[in-house]
C-alpha cells in the first residue's frame, strides 16, 4: 500500500520539490505525497536521523529523494544547501517553506531573545530561503512556493511571538506574489490550525492540556491530518492553481469563524477526516494523554 492521493498519479513528474522541516510531521507527509506522485523530493532540516529515516521510508517505495542538514536561519547554510540540491537534481520547480516551531508563554513573559528567536526560525528563515531559491534557480526558470503559516487571524494568545511571526510570513507571501510574478513564479501559503502530528508531543504538559480541549472549540470538532495540509499544498504547487497566487487556503476546520458572542458550538461527528498517508501514525498525546513533566 502506497500514499493515497487524490490527486493523478505522475502529475509531479519532473519535478523537483525542496521541502523545509521534512523529516517529521507536515514535512514529511508533503515529501510522501509529493513522491508518489513522481517529483523528486529534497528535504530539509536539522536532524540527520529524522531525514535518513524519511529518506529511507521513500527509497522503499521506488521515490527519488535526497536529504540535507541545513539550518534554515543561518544563510550560509542556506546557500550551501541550495546549491547542493541543484548540483544533484538540476533544477527546483517548488519550494515548500514548512519549518518552524514555537512554545507556549504569555506574551507578558516572552523574552526579547524568545521572541527573536521565535521569529527567526518561522520568518527569517524562511525568507531567506524563498530569497535564494528565487536568486539561483526561479528567476529565471519560474517556479511554485507554499509557505506554512497558521491559524493566526484573531490573534494567538498564549504564542504572540509565534503568531507575529507567522503573520509577516502571510505578508511576504503577498510581498512576493507581486514582485516575482513577473518571473513566472507563483507564491501562497496554508493557514494551518490544529492539526494531529508529531509535533504534539514536543509541548509542555500545560500546553497540551490545552491542545486536547481543541477539539471542542472549534464548528469542525476534530483535529486535522497531516494529509489534509499536504493535500493543499500538493494543489497549489499544481498546475491546477496556476492563476492562484498570493492567496491562502485555511485548513482549520473554520476555527476563526466560531464567534462565541453570537452562537454555541454544536458538538457533532459530521467532519471525516481524510487520511492519506499511510505511514501516519497518531501523537503519543492522543493515545496516551497529558506527559509526565
Amino acid at each position: 500500500m502506497g500514499y493515497n492521493s487524490v490527486f493523478k498519479d505522475s502529475l509531479f513528474d519532473g519535478y523537483v520539490v525542496v521541502i523545509t522541516g521534512g523529516g517529521s510531521g507536515i514535512g514529511r507527509c508533503t515529501a510522501h505525497e509529493m513522491s508518489a506522485l513522481g517529483a523528486a523530493v529534497a528535504i530539509i532540516g536539522r536532524s540527520s536521523e529524522k531525514l535518513e529515516k524519511v529518506a529511507e521510508e521513500i527509497i522503499a517505495e521506488g521515490g527519488k529523494v535526497s536529504w540535507h542538514v541545513c539550518d534554515i536561519r543561518e544563510e550560509a547554510q542556506v546557500i550551501e544547501t541550495i546549491n547542493a540540491v541543484l548540483a544533484q537534481h538540476g533544477k527546483i520547480s517548488g519550494l515548500v517553506n514548512n519549518a518552524g516551531g514555537q512554545y507556549r508563554q504569555p506574551l507578558k513573559d516572552i523574552s526579547t531573545k524568545g521572541f527573536e528567536a521565535v521569529v527567526r526560525n518561522n520568518l527569517t528563515g524562511g525568507f531567506i530561503f524563498m530569497r535564494e531559491v528565487y536568486n539561483r534557480w526561479m528567476r529565471d526558470n519560474g517556479g511554485e512556493i507554499v509557505n506554512i503559516i497558521a491559524d493566526i487571524w484573531n490573534g494567538w494568545p498564549n504564542y504572540a511571538h509565534s503568531g507575529a511571526s507567522r503573520a509577516g510570513m502571510w505578508s511576504l507571501t503577498e510581498s512576493a506574489s507581486s514582485e516575482w510574478a513577473p518571473s513566472g513564479v507563483r507564491v501562497n501559503a496554508v493557514g494551518v490550525g490544529g492539526v494531529a502530528s508529531s509535533g504534539f508531543d514536543t509541548y509542555t504538559a500545560e500546553a497540551q492540556k490545552e491542545i486536547l480541549m481543541f477539539p471542542k472549540r472549534i464548528p469542525a470538532q476534530r483535529y486535522g491530518t497531516v494529509s489534509e495540509i499536504s493535500a493543499a499544498i500538493t494543489f497549489l504547487l499544481s498546475p491546477a492553481a496556476a492563476f492562484i497566487s498570493g492567496s491562502c487556503i485555511r485548513v482549520d476546520g473554520a476555527a476563526p469563524n466560531a464567534r462565541i458572542c453570537y452562537m454555541d458550538i454544536e458538538e457533532h461527528n459530521k467532519s471525516i477526516p481524510f487520511n492519506g498517508f499511510h505511514l501516519d501514525e497518531p501523537p503519543r498525546l492522543l493515545i496516551e494523554g497529558i506527559k509526565k513533566v
